[in-house]
């Protein structure tokens, strides 16, 4: 696959570097630092398309020549956020929280480009159902340390994947990134050939 335009990546998540390399899109990565914070009451669908956007927007300003592309996620079970736990008594709440449920996996992306002032912003929604997790799984999955840094305690392209019983729907939004979406929309805008 060949870039007609530059495109940047406004993330420092591996996973999203690693969808991005797989399907052949030339890129370069130029993370954005901002405020993550939900704002009060603020619904899930418009808080990853704003963080999305702010992300995207960031780096944009200092690279008004390219196209930047940007992502967040969020999980969310009955109206709660769950993001990245602070520490392990929280991942602890979230896994309990997801247990034996069906959860959303939403993921908000951005595609920016200052030159031509054009801003897409589109939402993936992803169901995912967990097993019913006793304390002694839910115990040992967070010694493992890897629900520290991934939204709602689970990497299900990790050792999370043992706790989840179906998806319906992108599983690489799950992961961090709806590719199949993201690609098309890189066609539509002529940012990819193929």
């Amino acid at each position: 696959m060949s870039a007609l335009r530059p495109l940047i990546l406004a993330s420092a998540s591996p996973r999203r570097r690693e969808f991005l390399t797989a399907a052949d899109v030339p890129f370069h990565v130029v993370a954005a630092d901002v405020d993550e914070s939900p704002l009060p009451g603020e619904p899930v669908l418009e808080m990853v398309k704003r963080l999305a956007l702010l992300k995207g927007r960031h780096v944009a300003e200092q690279h008004p020549e390219s196209w930047v592309l940007s992502a967040d996620t969020m999980v969310s079970v009955d109206g709660h956020k769950l993001g990245k736990p602070e520490d392990t008594a929280e991942a602890r709440k979230m896994l309990q929280l997801l247990s034996g449920r069906t959860h959303q996996v939403v993921g908000g992306f951005a595609l920016i480009n200052r030159g031509t002032n054009r801003e897409i912003v589109h939402t993936v929604v992803t169901d995912v159902t967990m097993d019913v997790l006793s304390d002694y799984r839910i115990n040992a999955y967070i010694a493992t340390g890897e629900p520290m840094d991934k939204a709602g305690a689970y990497a299900i392209q990790g050792k999370g994947i043992q706790f989840v019983t179906s998806v319906k729907g992108s599983y690489s939004n799950v992961v961090g990134l709806p590719l199949a979406e993201v690609l098309q929309l890189l066609r539509e805008h002529g940012i990819i050939t193929a």
